[in-house]
């Protein structure tokens, strides 16, 4: 049975936040329990009339505390807002367990240790990973709880993603960056196999239109055949391949070296260094802003110093200087 949440404020509600939205709202997650912080008042007044739910420019409007916190923003956003949140934890409950929110970000290369630095060391964080094809419920997300996170908040959050599709725990955060290449990025490889497809039946002489379908048709039909057949990938290729036939003499071309394999290696690992270079920008951008705060207050002390000292030295300068003048008109 899916557990899901009695109150949750969704951050951001683009194509993943609204896409998940949708999903929730189906398994039974009622519009009255749901906030959504969304700045842009177009998103906003077309969330409001499709779902009829609480729709709020910022987080300062928010008066209860939720259940479940999902941050939706692009990672480049992650920074910018998460100020806003901070010390929510608290002032809306922490200290006791499952006392504050439960908070989810979906945020690609943000850490669990950058998004505590804001929200608390105590906070209850998961980091999940979800991608597009939640939006018709055929996801697949992966997530990673901090230390924190209770066994219920666990059940809140593995319902809220199974709404959407599979799902499955990892105890390494490590891994998050190589599941984010896989599956996260994952449907744009697909779809781009889609788009060369359909291009090399145009070239081999099919009409555009025709190429479309039958890209489109066999794309999509061949994920629906491997998702319900016990067999696995290698199987159902070979299933295919009749030896000396016409698709073992493309399957030549695809699986000579370089070939799809290589290339489809070095694309993830392409996006699993760019999912760890995000989190090092995050990391380093913070360092960044330590240091100067430190350089900042050290300065600020300096100058303090500086009036203490000069205000005497002033006073005692102004003094001797009338003194001089008292003893010369003598």
């Amino acid at each position: 049975m899916t557990t899901l949440p009695s109150s949750l404020l969704l951050v951001g509600c683009g194509k993943m936040g609204g896409a998940l939205l949708e999903r929730w709202l189906d398994h039974g997650l009622a519009a009255t329990t749901v906030s959504v912080v969304e700045p842009h008042e177009e998103t906003a007044a077309a969330l409001r009339e499709r779902y009829n739910l609480t729709v709020l420019p910022d987080l300062s409007k928010t008066a209860d505390m939720p259940q479940v916190v999902v941050f939706a923003v692009k990672p480049q956003m992650m920074e910018e807002i998460l100020p806003d949140y901070a010390g929510l934890y608290a002032s809306l409950g922490g200290g006791a367990a499952d006392a504050g929110p439960l908070f989810v970000s979906i945020a690609a290369g943000r850490s669990i240790e950058s998004l505590a630095r804001h929200l608390g060391n105590d906070a209850a964080i998961i980091r999940a990973m979800p991608n597009t094809p939640a939006a018709i419920g055929q996801g697949m997300t992966v997530a990673c709880a901090s230390p924190t996170v209770s066994d219920a908040q666990r059940d809140l959050a593995a319902g809220l993603f199974t709404a959407a599709g599979a799902f499955a725990w990892i105890d390494s955060e490590d891994l998050l960056d190589p599941v984010t290449a896989v599956s996260g990025s994952g449907p744009a490889y697909v779809f781009l196999m889609a788009e060369c497809l359909a291009q090399a039946g145009v070239a081999a002489g099919l009409d555009e239109d025709l190429a479309q379908q039958l890209a489109r048709a066999t794309v999509s039909g061949s994920g629906a055949l491997l998702d319900q057949a016990d067999e696995a990938a290698a199987e159902l290729r070979k299933n295919v391949t009749s030896p000396g036939g016409t698709t073992e003499a493309a399957l030549d071309v695809l699986m000579a070296e370089p070939g799809l394999q290589s290339l489809l290696t070095e694309a993830v690992a392409a996006a699993a260094a760019r999912a760890r270079q995000l989190s090092s920008k995050s990391a380093a951008k913070k360092a960044l802003s330590t240091i100067k705060n430190h350089q900042n207050t050290k300065k600020r002390r300096r100058h303090r110093h500086r009036v203490i000292i000069a205000k005497p030295l002033a006073t005692g300068l102004s003094y001797l200087y009338a003194g001089l003048l008292y003893c010369t008109a003598q």
